[in-house]
């Protein structure tokens, strides 16, 4: 009973493991874009037309991708949507819905400083991306939303800039193929190399990378669901040869993991981890 808890737990987790395109436009990427603008279109005031004209949107997505650079200088990521919210019988206001947004904080690849979701922008409303919030006049925003003849718009406010993204970077490209190696006979060590999901109690998550060298050796890193701020990692295999111990360095402590990769098809790390007193268990499926 138990071993068919733990199968339906790993295949409702791997079941979400494609990639999230909008996640795969990092801060890294976001700065290349804004610096070669073959990739974007900058506009001071962003009408319902120019979204729906737009020849590129994110896979699966109908929503406009936008990027901002905020008054203090950082880059945010945007999927929104002008629509209408009805007032009664004979009127409609119009508006618009952050979908999502990311602001990264600067000099950092995936550390966010704000997000949210499903955020509506009525006539006049004005939004600050740094702090994630609806700001009244007296404060700073960075894109507001208005009507006039020409119907809904989005506009840039202060110094920020406002940009449609037209193409795609190929940084943030889909992957195609999966990752995982195949197996052979004999276990090799190199089937540690990639990238995992990792699931740490329940109360922990994010993107493992784990890279192994010819003596066993691991190095990498981790970023944190929580707020994408990235971690070293070290470590080693052997011992059994499917085994892995590493750690992960936090800022002020270290959280050790105990973990086999699965031998039939090296798609999946399970095991233990301790954090200071406190052992519990964890998983990685590879992405």
């Amino acid at each position: 009973m138990l071993k068919n808890k733990v199968l339906l737990v790993l295949a409702l987790f791997s079941s979400t493991l494609k990639a999230d395109e909008f996640e795969l436009y990092v801060n890294t990427t976001l700065q290349k874009m804004v610096e070669d603008e073959v990739y974007i279109q900058k506009f001071d005031q962003l009408y319902l037309k120019d979204v729906a004209d737009a020849e590129f949107n994110l896979s699966g997505s109908q929503a406009g991708f936008v990027l901002v650079k905020t008054n203090e200088g950082r880059n945010a990521k945007i999927l929104l949507q002008f629509a209408r919210q009805k007032i009664n019988n004979e009127k409609f206001a119009p508006m618009v819905v952050l979908e999502r947004f990311v602001t990264y904080r600067e000099g950092q690849e995936r550390t966010v400083l704000a997000n949210g979701k499903n955020i509506a922008l009525f006539n006049g409303f004005r939004f600050n991306l740094d702090l994630g919030q609806i700001v009244p006049a007296e404060l700073n925003a960075d894109i507001e939303f208005g009507a006039d003849d020409k119907g809904p718009f989005l506009r840039k406010t202060g110094q920020s800039k406002l940009f449609l993204v037209k193409k795609r970077h190929p940084e943030a490209k889909p992957e195609e193929k999966s990752n995982a190696p195949v197996v052979g006979p004999v276990f090799d060590i190199k089937y540690f190399n990639g990238n995992y999901l990792l699931q740490d109690d329940g109360r922990r998550s994010g993107k493992l990378k784990i890279e192994v060298d010819a003596s066993g050796d691991v190095s990498g890193s981790f970023y944190s669901d929580k707020d994408g701020q990235k971690y070293d990692i070290r470590g080693k295999v052997g011992g059994p040869a499917h085994s892995i111990q590493f750690v992960i360095k936090f800022p002020r402590i270290e959280q050790t993991f105990q973990g086999f990769l699965f031998t039939g098809d090296a798609k999946a790390i399970a095991g233990t981890s301790r954090l200071i007193d406190r052992e519990s268990g964890f998983f990685a499926i590879r992405e």
